[in-house]
């Protein structure tokens, strides 16, 4: 088999050189025994194989913030992600807090959400926020067009959201309606949610049960404007974009950091053509006319959600899926590096200097829904989500000199959720406990890291077997998380510590007994992560990864 060489040196992955190497000798897997780990696949002579790596971590070089909105959420209006997962009402016998349900609050306050982006999504641009105010009672009955012209109650509007985030600890980020609204309406809300409690809109808030401002840091000026959000051209858009830019702010508080629509995905022209007429107040200035360099957008989003290869239409299945199903999907997964790379070469031509984040604000698995789901967009969680949020974050992690927020889609109840109920019962998927455990990087330093690692190779899929970030965090504590994408071998990592002295290291792995093993409300969670043994000799550590699985080391 081949072995690849590369660097993952904290911008994004580079191949380095590549190498033909003989198989790694057979060893034993006994170091992983403590997280049940099968050792890895069983070799022609029936002798159990364990892969072999190696990885160094530049402990002592500089390197971006890995920002905490990196760990975003999304939640739109859509199946049971707000009614039900979210919302219950204060009537309700499952417990709530001002109708707001306590379990879920409960598990999302566990991993620290910094940031959750509202109302949507699609249903963003037929959103018309007066209807979401006011008694309940009096709330008209709406219908989402958006989303297969389903009831809409009102019934979780701007107060709700606002008090949901202040449970858990979130910041709002605030999609406006670009598409079906207007430059009023949305600099109306705006006043509503953050003008002085003496004014007019402050007045009316307070009437509503909030005197106080809230505090709005991040707007949407729309959502997928090239598609659900207006059929727009790239052009068009920035020109919206420019009008909605000089009315939008906030009347307390930090001035709010807006957000433009950016690519679906590949559309590098669209990127191309936005930098270029909506990044600056006057992208051409005149040698005496009035300008600034301040850019008019604090960020430009990138939307790219994962399936069993590249086909829209043809997403494959969520659930006993076999190897196959496996491998096109961590596969379309490390496209997320290459997106952002080019993405990321466009935007450093009109802002070499990186003031404009790159928002992944809509990202995550998303399959075909089984005949018989409970709700619109309802997926079972399987190991094969904690893989790809695995490799997914490590990614963001390694671009964060320009990637400064990321959502997953979404929260509760759709696609790749966090969180799953079923009436009054809830569980946490495997996502969940990628996200809890990839916390320790929120806020720390990224780290460059190399790697060398042989292939996981599987039909036309070659992927590199192992994908790891790392981040020292304000306590000098080093973290390092690393993905196996391998569904059979078992791999020996030995990593050596380029710097700092190390007396202490510790590690959690999660993993199953198989690549489709899911979650359900009736059995015990086989995804809690377990202890995994790890030695470390001076600036050397060795541990093995258990096949298909996701480890957290911390050294001290």
């Amino acid at each position: 088999m081949s072995r690849s060489r590369r660097s993952l040196a904290c911008g994004f992955a580079l191949l380095l050189a590549a190498s033909g190497m003989t198989s790694p000798a057979s060893a034993s897997a006994s170091a992983s025994a403590s997280a049940g780990s099968d050792g890895g696949a069983r070799s022609a002579s029936g002798a159990r194989t364990t892969l072999q790596s190696r990885a160094t971590v530049s402990v002592e070089a500089g390197g971006p913030t890995i920002d905490p909105n990196i760990y975003g959420q999304f939640v739109e209006h859509l199946g049971r992600g707000v009614y039900e997962g979210i919302w219950v009402g204060p009537d309700s016998p499952i417990p709530n807090l001002r109708g707001i349900r306590s379990d879920v609050v409960a598990a999302l306050r566990r991993v620290r959400v910094p940031v959750i982006r509202w109302p949507g999504g699609c249903f963003a641009d037929g959103y018309h926020w007066r209807d979401g105010i006011g008694a309940a009672d009096k709330r008209p009955r709406g219908i989402n067009s958006a989303w297969g012209r389903t009831p809409e109650t009102n019934a979780f509007g701007t107060h709700e959201f606002m008090d949901f985030l202040g449970q858990i600890g979130a910041s709002a980020f605030v999609s406006v309606n670009l598409g079906s609204g207007s430059v009023r309406e949305a600099d109306d809300w705006l006043r509503y949610m953050t003008a002085p409690q003496d004014s007019a809109p402050g007045q009316e808030r307070a009437a509503n049960g909030h005197p106080a401002p809230w505090q709005v840091p991040y707007i949407g000026v729309g959502n997928e404007s090239w598609g659900c959000g207006g059929n727009m051209s790239a052009d068009t858009y920035a020109a919206a974009f420019r009008h909605y830019a000089a009315f939008l702010r906030t009347y307390s508080g930090a001035r709010a950091r807006l957000i433009a629509v950016g690519a679906d995905t590949d559309d590098y022209a669209w990127t191309e053509r936005v930098m270029a007429q909506a990044m600056l107040w006057r992208p051409e200035p005149t040698p005496l006319g009035l300008t600034s360099d301040t850019p008019l957008m604090w960020g430009l989003s990138l939307h790219f959600y994962t399936f069993a290869g590249n086909d829209w239409h043809a997403k494959g299945r969520n659930v006993g899926f076999d190897e196959s199903g496996w491998a096109a999907a961590l596969a379309r997964v490390a496209l997320t590096d290459e997106l952002i790379r080019r993405h990321a070469e466009i935007m450093d031509r009109y802002d070499p200097g990186r003031r404009v984040a790159l928002a992944v604000d809509e990202w995550g698995g998303w399959f075909e829904s089984e005949k018989d789901a409970p709700s619109q967009l309802y997926l079972e969680s399987t190991l094969r989500d904690a893989l790809i949020a695995a490799k997914s974050l490590n990614i963001f992690n390694r671009h964060a000199d320009r990637v400064r927020m990321a959502n997953l889609a979404q929260m509760v109840n759709v696609i790749q959720s966090l969180v799953l109920t079923r009436g009054s019962a809830m569980v946490v998927t495997p996502t969940y406990h990628v996200f809890d455990m990839y916390k320790v990087h929120q806020g720390a330093t990224a780290l460059p890291v190399q790697v060398e690692t042989p292939d996981y190779v599987h039909g036309d899929v070659r992927l590199a077997g192992i994908d790891l970030s790392a981040s020292r965090d304000a306590g000098g504590r080093l973290h390092v998380t690393i993905a196996n994408l391998d569904p059979a071998r078992a791999n020996r990592l030995r990593i050596h510590l380029d710097g700092g002295r190390w007396h202490r290291a510790g590690a959690q792995v999660l993993t199953a007994d198989a690549i489709d093993t899911r979650i359900t409300f009736d059995k015990a969670d086989p995804f809690v992560p377990r202890p995994l043994a790890v030695h470390l000799s001076g600036g050397e550590v060795e541990l093995v990864l258990p096949s298909k699985s996701v480890t957290v080391l911390e050294v001290e």
